[in-house]
């Protein structure tokens, strides 16, 4: 009985093993078979070149630096190991100057894993010049990896620097959707490197190679190239150059744009910084040099920048006047320098008054008592939707990143916001863009525009993208007939600012195009506190002082360009901008931008 037993015993577990057998070579085949071609086939991700930055005439304005990156053989992290590692670092720091050896070496036990048989990146980017004459010797040896590599340059440093923006290092957050930026490590942080870093990024390649057991390469199977774009912008290098010498060492913001289809052909936000110290890793005390500048020289002042408009915003406040049916151009309001309100004075900016002023005298003086009549006439419920549907506290569509919307304040803006009633005396001030109301100069901009040719356009800096064109297009279907019928006089107003001996902006402007445009001061929002406390009793005069606008367009009689410039802390707008707006007119007319009036 027991021998029966022992034999039963014995051939099922010949049996189980024949059937075990069976399993693993003839049913489990084809699973098998397709591990053994995945180990035997290596996949590898192409990184594209990043897409050049041009301006209009193809000069760059963001390129890639060419140069190298070197790898180490991976798997030296452990004691065992770290002769040789340490032999491979002296061997680089012998061969490559002014390089790092401790730096080396904690690059590489930080991206060194057990789990890789990749070499293990420990230098980025080195440039050509700091490598050729050692190229053959290192890449002689077995141990260490050399590769072509790029890095972001920004040749003009700090020019258009808020428009064209820079790259920097990605962090997990970047790379965890997207492909290209996991393997390239870098990603658009601001400006135009920001909003079209899906175009400029381009889209990976592959390559496809057999290896060894060991990750040897035999052969390679097939190889699909990466891909970029290149961007073209309407900015003009030359123009953008002359405008920030013009522009000197004040703070503030120009636009220059095309009236008719909104490219805008050069603007700054001044301060600049040079873009080329974030591509790798600003250093402490650069960074704490521009963060503590007190004219803010990180703040985009174009689409970021909040100020009160003044009386840039009297041609909009105007055409809600005309709209209400209340006002007509002929109706006159006798300005005697102040207003009285509720036991306070609203004070006129001439002391003396400006007499009997109509709508177009009102524009042309900028009398502040006008506005202050027919604000109270009309009521902030007709202001404010008018300054909305003109493109205040909305975003212009401008192709930059995290654009500001500004305020436009009113009854249910300001319950919302503050919990608090209205107050007529808040309508007065809202009617000379003062109080609450906000904006950027980039909506100034547009609105100028707008007022200039009937129509509206969408600002924008992108001219084509890899050759074809971009067009933004326009958008006839703002104004409605009511304020149509009343363009002209507020055109003619704004050209009497200029023309006129009594325009506020006549004895600064000295230009060969003839331009209409508006003058206007507004005051300083505040100043943050900790500023304050580092300010020297002198800082804080000049920090306390006006903010200059000036916004014109030209030619009057065909307008083809809108120039908007505004001085932090310049005072009176005439006399801050007029010099400036006065030499960039006359450069377009001269670089042909201007033609026929």
């Amino acid at each position: 009985m027991r021998i029966r037993i022992l034999l039963i015993a014995f051939a099922v577990f010949w049996l189980l093993l024949l059937v075990r057998i069976y399993y693993i070579s003839i049913k489990s085949n084809t699973y098998y078979e397709e591990i053994a071609k995945q180990n035997a086939i290596k996949v590898e991700k192409l990184a594209p070149l990043r897409g050049s930055i041009l301006d209009i005439n193809g000069k760059p304005l963001s390129v890639n630096k060419l140069g190298f990156s070197i790898a180490i053989t991976p798997h030296l992290s452990s004691r065992r190991n770290e002769k040789k590692l340490d032999s491979l670092i002296h061997f680089l720091s012998q061969n490559i100057p002014n390089l790092d050896a401790q730096k080396i070496k904690k690059t590489y036990i930080k991206r060194d894993s057990p789990y890789s048989h990749e070499f293990v990146k420990v230098i980025d980017f080195i440039t050509y010049d700091e490598i050729i004459e050692k190229f053959a010797k290192i890449s002689l040896m077995e141990d260490l990896e050399i590769k072509a590599a790029s890095k972001r340059h920004y040749p003009y440093k700090e020019l258009a620097s808020h428009i064209i923006g820079y790259v920097g290092k990605a962090n997990l957050k970047d790379m965890q959707d997207d492909e290209v930026v996991k393997l390239v490590g870098y990603i658009g942080r601001t400006g135009i490197e920001k909003y079209y870093n899906d175009v400029l990024q381009g889209t990976l390649g592959e390559k496809r190679t057999k290896v060894t057991a060991f990750n040897e390469e035999i052969e390679e199977i097939d190889k699909k190239l990466p891909t970029s774009k290149d961007i073209q912008l309407s900015l003009d290098l030359d123009l953008q150059k002359f405008i920030a010498e013009s522009f000197g060492d004040q703070s503030g913001a120009v636009i220059v744009m095309n009236a008719k289809n909104g490219k805008i052909v050069a603007a700054g936000s001044f301060p600049e910084y040079d873009l080329n110290q974030f591509v790798t890793g600003i250093t402490q005390e650069e960074w704490e040099k521009l963060a503590n500048d007190f004219n803010h020289p990180f703040t985009n002042k174009l689409i970021n920048g909040l100020y009160h408009p003044g009386s840039v915003v009297k041609m909009g406040v105007g055409l809600a006047f005309m709209e209400s049916g209340l006002i007509n151009p002929y109706t006159s309001y006798y300005c005697t320098g102040s207003m009285e309100l509720g036991g306070r004075n609203f004070r006129c900016w001439k002391k003396d008054g400006h007499g009997k002023v109509d709508l177009i005298r009102a524009i042309r003086e900028s009398c502040d008592d006008y506005f202050y009549k027919g604000s109270l006439k009309v009521g902030i419920d007709t202001i404010s939707p008018v300054l909305e549907q003109l493109g205040f506290a909305t975003k212009t569509g401008i192709d930059l990143p995290n654009e500001f919307l500004g305020s436009v304040p009113g009854r249910s803006w300001k319950m919302m916001k503050y919990q608090k009633p209205w107050y007529q005396g808040e309508t007065l001030i809202t009617s000379i863009g003062q109080g609450y109301f906000l904006t950027t100069p980039m909506q100034v901009a547009r609105h100028t525009a707008l007022i200039a040719t009937g129509y509206g356009v969408t600002p924008h800096f992108i001219d084509s993208i890899d050759g074809l064109e971009v067009d933004y297009g326009k958008d006839d279907t703002i104004f409605n007939e009511i304020q149509k019928r009343y363009l002209p006089t507020i055109r003619k107003g704004m050209h009497e600012v200029i023309t006129s001996p009594r325009g506020t902006g006549h004895n600064y402007i000295k230009t060969k195009v003839d331009i209409a445009g508006k003058t206007g001061t507004a005051q300083v929002v505040g100043i943050p506190q900790g500023e304050k406390e580092r300010m020297k009793e002198s800082e804080l005069e000049y920090y306390h002082r006006s903010h200059a606008w000036m916004t014109t367009y030209g030619p009057f009689k065909n307008p083809q360009y809108v120039v908007t410039v505004m001085v932090e802390h310049g005072g009176h707008g005439g006399h801050a901008a007029g010099e400036i707006v006065s030499k960039i007119y006359d450069k377009l007319l001269e670089k042909g931008y201007i033609k026929g009036e």
